[in-house]
């Protein structure tokens, strides 16, 4: 019986230390076994997608390393397999590529319905560009009013920076299909990021200190995650479509 005990004690821990690694593994499972799919040809369209994501997870990680390294957020090592490059558990750097893998197949597969919002059916951005300016008068209230709190002010100093920049030099026609695709992924989001911040885990796998951040939480999901994941996913997806129309 102490044997088999020890035996249970080995295997839950050998399992609690995949943890996050098997977050990554199940949020891209499904979106990588449908990129065959021939309606969405999502493997043809690799070329212009990992370009994309790894222009995007540089940035991330050299943002993600920085605020490691001065504690506003750190990773839990229980939920880690221990490898390591710099500060940054290897899980982590593997997020900045899964998440947005998934999240550009939602954003190709939403291009199939005939249901086409915000104007992007006809290539007009004018209701997106009323979504875009929305959001950029919180992303200059918030680096206004919480200079002092890294997470929230960064966040919002640039994804405001980069939404300038969609508003008089990208000026992409593919705005509204984002903003469309976003609010489906925030779905999925919920499900990752809460099980990341502990929601039903029990203990954070990504803690956050709650004096570099607003400390409002939707469940255990810091409210600044959101604006977070859409510089993510908005700089994935711009880069990804000026690839496309340049080659």
């Amino acid at each position: 019986l102490g044997e088999t005990l020890c035996l249970s004690d080995f295997v839950a821990k050998l399992f609690m230390e995949y943890t996050y690694l098997l977050i990554n593994f199940f949020s891209l499972l499904v979106p990588f076994v449908l990129s065959f799919e021939s309606r969405i040809a999502y493997y043809k369209k690799w070329k212009y997608l990992f370009p994309a994501m790894t222009a995007t997870a540089v940035f991330f990680i050299v943002w993600d390393s920085i605020f490691t390294a001065n504690g506003v957020w750190g990773f839990n090592p229980k939920f880690v397999t221990g490898i390591y490059l710099y500060n940054l558990p290897v899980e982590e750097i593997l997020f900045f590529f899964c998440i947005p893998y998934s999240s550009i197949f939602a954003y190709e597969a939403l291009g199939l319905l005939k249901v086409r919002p915000f104007d992007y059916a006809q290539g007009d951005n004018k209701s997106a560009n009323y979504i875009t300016v929305g959001i950029l008068v919180i992303c200059i209230t918030g680096v206004i009013l919480f200079h002092d709190k890294a997470y929230t002010f960064y966040t919002c100093l640039f994804l405001g920076i980069f939404l300038l920049l969609q508003l008089f030099w990208l000026k992409g026609n593919y705005l509204g299909r984002f903003y469309l695709a976003y609010l489906v992924i925030l779905i999925p989001f919920t499900i990752v990021n809460g099980l990341l911040t502990g929601s039903w885990i029990g203990e954070p796998v990504v803690w956050y200190n709650n004096e570099e951040n607003l400390a409002v939480r939707f469940l255990t999901i810091p409210v600044e995650d959101v604006f977070y994941g859409m510089l993510m996913l908005l700089m994935s997806v711009s880069i990804y479509e000026e690839l496309k129309k340049k080659f």
